[in-house]
C-alpha cells in the first residue's frame, strides 16, 4: 500500500479502538453531558451565545485537555508494548503515515466529541433565553451564533493541539508510568501554571502587560483563551492575538515532529 492508503487504514483502526473502549466512550459521554449541563443549568444561555460563550470558556479549557490526554496519550506506547509496531515495521509502514494515521483517527473521534458537545450546548440558548434579551452590555448584533460557531471551531483547534501534544508524550514515553507523569505534567502546566508565570511577571516587575498575550501564547490553554477573546468575543480590540494563532499551530507542529522522531523507540 501507499503512503496515504496506510494513513487511512491506520485511522480506521484508531476509530474503531477508540469506540470500542468503554473507559473512553463513558468520558466522552460524560464531557458532553457537562457542558450541556452548564449551559442549561448557567445563566449565559439565557442572555445569549456570547454569555454562554463566556460561561463555557473555563470548562472547556479544563475539560478539552482531560479529554484528549485521554484519548491520546497510550496511543503509541500501547502499540510499542504489544508489538504492534514491529508488525507494522514488517509491512514497511512509515513513521509519518502511522503518527499520522493514529493522529487523525483519534482526532475525530475527538472533534466529533467536542464540537458536537458544544453544538448541543448552544441548542439551549433559543430555548432558555427569553424573547428579549436582558444581557445590557451586548447589542443584538454581537450576539449571534456566527460568535458561538467561532467558538465552536477555536475549541475544536485547540483540542487538536493538546491532542498532538498527548500524541508525543506517548511516542515519547517508554513506559506506562512515564507516560502519566508527562501528562499530568504537562496538563498542569497547561491549566495554571503559564496563568501563574504571567501573574508572577507582572506582579514582579519582570515584564509589562503589553507581554502578556505572549506569555498566555506560550500553552494551548493560553493561547485558546486568548483567541476566543480576540476573535468570538467582541472586546473592541483592533489587534488580532496572532501570537496565540501562531501559539497553538506551533505547539501541533512541535509535537507531532516529536512523535515522529520517537515513534519507533524500542520498548524498555
Amino acid at each position: 500500500m501507499s503512503d496515504v492508503e496506510d494513513l487511512f487504514a491506520i485511522a480506521a483502526r484508531e476509530l474503531r479502538t477508540v469506540v470500542r473502549t468503554p473507559a473512553v466512550v463513558a468520558l466522552a459521554v460524560v464531557f458532553g453531558l457537562t457542558v450541556v449541563a452548564v449551559a442549561a443549568a448557567g445563566t449565559g444561555a439565557r442572555g445569549g451565545y456570547v454569555p454562554l460563550v463566556l460561561d463555557l470558556v473555563p470548562f472547556v479549557e479544563a475539560l478539552v485537555p482531560l479529554l484528549a490526554f485521554a484519548l491520546c496519550y497510550r496511543a503509541v506506547l500501547s502499540d510499542r508494548q504489544t508489538g504492534e509496531l514491529d508488525v507494522l515495521r514488517t509491512f514497511d509502514v512509515s513513521r509519518l503515515s502511522y503518527v499520522g494515521g493514529v493522529y487523525l483517527g483519534r482526532s475525530i473521534a475527538l472533534v466529533v466529541v467536542v464540537f458536537g458537545s458544544l453544538l448541543v450546548a448552544a441548542a439551549t440558548v433559543p430555548v432558555l433565553s427569553p424573547a428579549k434579551p436582558t444581557f445590557l452590555a451586548l447589542n443584538a448584533a454581537a450576539d449571534s451564533p456566527v460568535a458561538f460557531v467561532r467558538f465552536a471551531v477555536l475549541a475544536v483547534v485547540f483540542a487538536l493541539a493538546v491532542a498532538a501534544v498527548a500524541l508525543a508524550v506517548s511516542a515519547a514515553a517508554r513506559t506506562a508510568r512515564q507516560a502519566i507523569a508527562l501528562a499530568v505534567g504537562l496538563l498542569v502546566a497547561f491549566v495554571v501554571g503559564v496563568d501563574a508565570t504571567a501573574v508572577a511577571g507582572l506582579a514582579s516587575g519582570t515584564f509589562g502587560i503589553d507581554a502578556v498575550p505572549l506569555v498566555l501564547a506560550l500553552s494551548p490553554n493560553g493561547a485558546f483563551r486568548s483567541l476566543v477573546f480576540g476573535v468570538a468575543v467582541e472586546t473592541g480590540s483592533q489587534r488580532p492575538p496572532l501570537a496565540a494563532l501562531v501559539g497553538l499551530v506551533g505547539w501541533v507542529a512541535a509535537a507531532l515532529v516529536v512523535a515522529v522522531l520517537t515513534a519507533w523507540k524500542p520498548v524498555e
